[in-house]
């Protein structure tokens, strides 16, 4: 049976300045645990605890600069370009530029704050 989503349900977001998720398809909106999708707002200079999440995360950015921490280094996703975090793999978000940034996330299985795992502030 098909479902029809009429609109996102605003989510909490954690970090340093208020971020806007947007989630249409998730545990929250559509009480869909195999998958979330959510459009994401962050203002410049937001940033996150970093996390070791037990999801994949897809990320596309539509507008500005996401910034994607990982042991391994430092990426920088622009406008049109595309993101892939593993699960059990530590993580941080940040938008540095002036602009903020403006992105689609999907998780697999969804996101919930019990399998985020973030770390202490």
């Amino acid at each position: 049976m098909v479902q029809l989503i009429q609109q996102p349900t605003r989510i909490q977001a954690a970090g340093n300045k208020p971020k806007l998720i947007d989630e249409y398809i998730g545990r929250v909106n559509s009480q869909t645990a195999d998958v979330s999708i959510a459009r994401m707002q962050s203002p410049s200079g937001w940033q996150e605890p970093g996390q070791t999440p037990e999801f994949d995360e897809y990320t596309v950015v539509l507008r500005g600069i996401l910034r994607v921490e990982t042991k391994d280094g430092i990426n920088d996703v622009r406008a049109g370009q595309a993101v892939i975090t593993r699960r059990g793999e530590w993580v941080r978000y940040s938008t540095p530029g002036r602009e903020g940034a403006e992105y689609i996330a999907v998780c697999l299985p969804a996101f919930s704050p019990g399998t985020v795992h973030r770390d202490a502030e």
